[in-house]
């Protein structure tokens, strides 16, 4: 099956899961809705679960490519982590499989994949990948951190200051996390993130805070 056709069903499937709780949702009517015969769609995803954890997958990758998107919104180190929050929250307000993810929070109208892999016989590559380990909240905290790293470091940075520039990217995702349970108040969760990371030094371009400290002591 070509690319597209897969992700014509993959949205079919999440139209209707917006539609009915997944428990309702039928192999047959995600088919018809796509255009193809459900022994098609039986064929691309092995079955109705490895359907969900192929939704899953997809919305977890849609999730972290608008990380990436954020993190080369701007030239400024905090307003780029700023982006990178407001995008965490924005994301999980308007799509509930990744608010699922990243809160662990899954409720009864959500498909359910265990986060460990499952076997898999698909001759499908990318059922395969979906049938791997799915990220956990805390893989998703680690994984955004470490992207927020790589993008931000500078050439030649020592570990004092990597290690320093971690602690402000995995800040600025719990930060959004929280927003994500907790609505921020006016202001939102990028006045937030500004407030408490640190403020760039004209030096080192990333390590010092509001009243002068290094972040974190």
């Amino acid at each position: 099956m070509m690319p597209a056709a897969r992700e014509s069903l993959l949205d079919a499937a999440y139209t209707a899961l917006a539609r009915r709780p997944w428990s309702a949702v039928r192999m047959v009517d995600v088919a018809a809705v796509a255009g193809v015969s459900r022994q098609t769609l039986y064929n691309e995803f092995g079955s109705k679960e490895g359907l969900a954890r192929a939704l899953v997958r997809r919305e977890a990758d849609g999730y972290l490519a608008g990380i990436e998107r954020a993190l080369a919104a701007h030239a400024d180190a905090r307003e780029r982590l700023t982006a990178t929050a407001e995008w965490t929250a924005s994301a999980a307000r308007e799509n509930v499989l990744v608010r699922a993810m990243l809160t662990g929070c899954w409720s009864e109208r959500l498909p359910a994949p265990t986060l460990t892999a499952v076997p898999s016989s698909s001759a499908v590559p990318a059922q395969r990948r979906a049938d791997g380990p799915l990220p956990s909240p805390g893989d998703f905290v680690a994984i955004v951190r470490d992207r927020a790293v790589a993008a931000l470091s500078g050439p030649g940075a020592g570990k004092p200051e990597t290690v320093e520039l971690a602690r402000s990217c995995e800040l600025a995702v719990r930060i959004a996390l929280s927003c994500v349970s907790a609505p921020p108040g006016e202001g939102g969760v990028g006045e937030l993130v500004r407030g408490a990371l640190p403020l760039p030094d004209s030096t080192t371009g990333w390590s010092r805070s509001r009243d002068g400290t290094l972040p974190g002591v």
